[in-house]
């Protein structure tokens, strides 16, 4: 018989509404402190600069109220997990919203009154909530364990290009890893290789003869924010290796054919 098929992971949807509320204050806090000279340098997203990635990332917040306000879909197309296959196609609608976000008022001013406007949204409506969604449509629970990894990742961009020490939310990097881990799972199903991003996740992926006890014969091991890069492109496998980011063993242990999981 074939093996039973994975339930998808769930996450408390309570946790991560508190988790995706405190990154983006977090990143609010840190964008009151930019100066003009920080904002002008390049994010390393694109061809952004932090002012446009900040006003992206007040955009993210926004758009999530916004989409609240809009009549719901009649049933979810896609889950979490999936979620990061299908935003390459986007890539252009987002760069114009961030644009006409940045136009519409101070940054400082847009984060305010996106955090306001996200979180009474957040309040009004339960999980089960099917959204519009550029994307597909997706329940409210899903879509907000995806505003984790855009939280996460834009944070970490952010850092990069500033010097900023901006604080990560535990829950927001825990959900962010899980989910990206769970897409690895999904573009590579298999159990040939088990995935380890301690403390947040173990995934079973690559087709190949399955490990059921002892020691895995193929075993990638990272770290959350290096898995983070890896899986959003921000820094390569090759790289990962020579800095001893990433520890492979085993002769199906290359995932470099698998990244980036999402540009």
């Amino acid at each position: 018989m074939p093996p039973a098929k994975k339930k998808p992971r769930t996450y408390d949807q309570a946790k991560i509404r508190t988790a995706v509320l405190a990154q983006f204050g977090h990143v609010r806090d840190a964008v009151r402190e930019l100066d003009a000279d920080q904002l002008a340098r390049p994010s390393g997203v694109g061809h952004w600069s932090v002012a446009e990635l900040a006003a992206h990332i007040a955009w993210i917040a926004d758009s999530l109220a916004g989409a609240l306000t809009r009549p719901p879909a009649a049933v979810p197309e896609l889950s979490a997990a999936e979620w990061p296959f299908a935003t390459a196609s986007l890539a252009g609608k987002i760069a114009e919203a961030a644009k006409e976000t940045l136009e519409g008022a101070p940054l400082v001013e847009l984060h305010d009154r996106a955090g306001i406007r996200l979180a009474e949204a957040l309040d009004a409506n339960p999980g089960s909530r099917v959204l519009d969604l550029w994307i597909g449509a997706m329940t409210l629970a899903d879509f907000l364990v995806t505003r984790t990894v855009e939280l996460v990742v834009h944070t970490d961009d952010l850092r990069r290009a500033t010097g900023l020490d901006i604080p990560v939310d535990r829950q927001a990097l825990a959900a962010c890893t899980r989910l990206l881990s769970d897409a690895l799972a999904l573009k590579a199903p298999g159990g040939a290789v088990e995935f380890r991003v301690p403390p947040f996740a173990v995934v079973q992926c690559v087709e190949g003869p399955r490990h059921s006890r002892g020691t895995p014969p193929n075993v990638v091991e990272t770290d959350p924010l290096t898995w983070i890069r890896l899986a959003t492109g921000r820094t390569s496998w090759a790289e990962a290796l020579d800095g001893a980011q990433v520890r492979a063993s085993g002769e199906r242990a290359d995932l470099s054919g698998l990244l980036p999981l999402m540009g």
